[in-house]
């Protein structure tokens, strides 16, 4: 289907939604498991294009190409687990995957004694990891404001190293819960790291993680947009099963911005109620440690009229389509705008300014999952049309069928 028409719901919102599972959880417990040789038992793994991709590939040894289509985790976590287990592998991905730098890490794994070529422009894919030969490099510095995924794939391949790996993270620190799940995972496959986030440093022992059991977390990311329905809708209770009241995730910060916007969470042991409260007139929120949050709070922002500050957004810019951009301009279709106030530090959301309406506004997707899912919720207050809806197959694939719950959807 090319597009689809959401309409406001005619009756106060009721559902309860069994989230689909975190992929971020997801990839990185498949990695561990690939170096258990695959004796783990992992349940509640992903659906999610991005976790499958990781899925095929990784238990396909054999196939001279690994290709990742649009997933960036996928992409970054495999050049590691392929690169530093020796193995021969083209890593290559869709034309917009292909932009997207990937040159720190692989300067890092060349220094750890990857062989790596690059198979097109220098720092992005498409390449070969062709073999590894230790250099005996046990310490190795790399910026931590770039993307959390290079360190968390270096991270969980350094035990196989032979002396383990010390990081030093440069410059300023960015999605640390993300880093923070990474060694977390690590542990329960038995091996302990420790880090240091003010010395901005992390130690790897070298050793061997051991099969176990790991059942995968509901994905907070996916949460983010239901709470964005509850924000804008008249009348909303909400329950979203699956998720942990102590969660590894970092997009559990949605909670706490999303209590600004008016959404009263309560833990219920099987997950979280959503129900409405009073709003904030102004948010401020610095995105760095939960960046995939900033378009559904965008959205939620301008539709309810209350002005807010945007920091940590820099790295939206090389995600699966250049983010702000995308953002700023869907947000003009209906009037609202996001404005960048200094130039990649601070932007400002400003409130929509054109009158109701009943004529659908038309959103374009960029082939972006996160971009459909975060303007879906307008259709709580007017008609939308989200373009290339199957975009969302990326991380949420049951999300239509889920959203059609408390809105009316129609193929157009």
């Amino acid at each position: 289907m090319n597009a689809l028409l959401l309409t406001p719901p005619t009756q106060p919102v009721r559902a309860i939604i069994a989230l689909a599972s975190s992929k971020s959880e997801s990839n990185r417990a498949l990695i561990l498991d690939a170096l258990t040789s695959f004796r783990c038992q992992l349940e509640n793994l992903s659906t999610a294009r991005d976790t499958q991709t990781m899925i095929r590939l990784l238990r396909d040894n054999n196939a001279p190409t690994a290709d990742v289509l649009d997933a960036g985790t996928t992409m970054r976590f495999l050049t590691a687990y392929f690169a530093l287990t020796g193995q021969t592998k083209i890593m290559t991905g869709t034309p917009r995957m292909c932009e997207r730098p990937i040159g720190l890490l692989v300067e890092a794994l060349r220094t750890l004694g990857a062989d790596i070529t690059y198979l097109g422009q220098d720092g992005y894919p498409p390449l070969q990891t062709a073999g590894f030969q230790s250099t005996g490099i046990a310490e190795l510095s790399i910026r931590g404001d770039v993307s959390s995924q290079y360190i968390s794939a270096l991270a969980m391949l350094a035990p196989y190293l032979p002396t383990g790996l010390t990081l030093h993270l440069t410059g300023t620190l960015g999605s640390v819960p993300y880093m923070t799940m990474t060694l977390q995972q690590m542990a329960v496959f038995g091996i302990t790291a420790t880090a240091d986030w003010d010395a901005q440093t992390i130690h790897i022992p070298a050793g061997t993680y051991q099969p176990t059991t790991y059942a995968i977390e509901s994905d907070w990311s996916g949460a983010s947009y239901w709470f964005s329905i509850v924000a804008l809708a008249d009348d909303a209770d909400i329950e979203l099963l699956g998720l942990k009241e102590q969660s590894l995730q970092g997009d559990s910060a949605i909670v706490g911005i999303m209590d600004q916007l008016g959404v009263q969470v309560t833990y219920t042991g099987k997950g979280f109620r959503l129900t409405k409260k009073a709003a904030a007139t102004h948010l401020t929120v610095d995105f760095t440690n939960c960046p995939d949050l900033a378009q559904t709070v965008a959205v939620c922002c301008a539709l309810k009229n209350i002005p807010a500050t945007f920091t940590g957004i820099e790295s939206l810019k090389i995600k699966e389509t250049d983010r702000v951009v995308a953002i700023q301009n869907e947000l003009r279709k209906f009037g609202g705008d996001l404005v960048e106030v200094v130039p990649n530090e601070r932007y400002e959301i400003q409130a929509v300014t054109a009158p109701a309406t009943d004529e659908p506004v038309r959103i374009d997707t960029y082939d972006d999952h996160r971009m459909a899912m975060a303007f879906a919720p307008i259709a709580m207050l007017r008609p939308v049309i989200i373009e290339e809806p199957g975009v969302v197959a990326k991380s949420y694939p049951s999300f239509w069928d889920d959203f059609e719950k408390v809105a009316l959807i129609k193929a157009v």
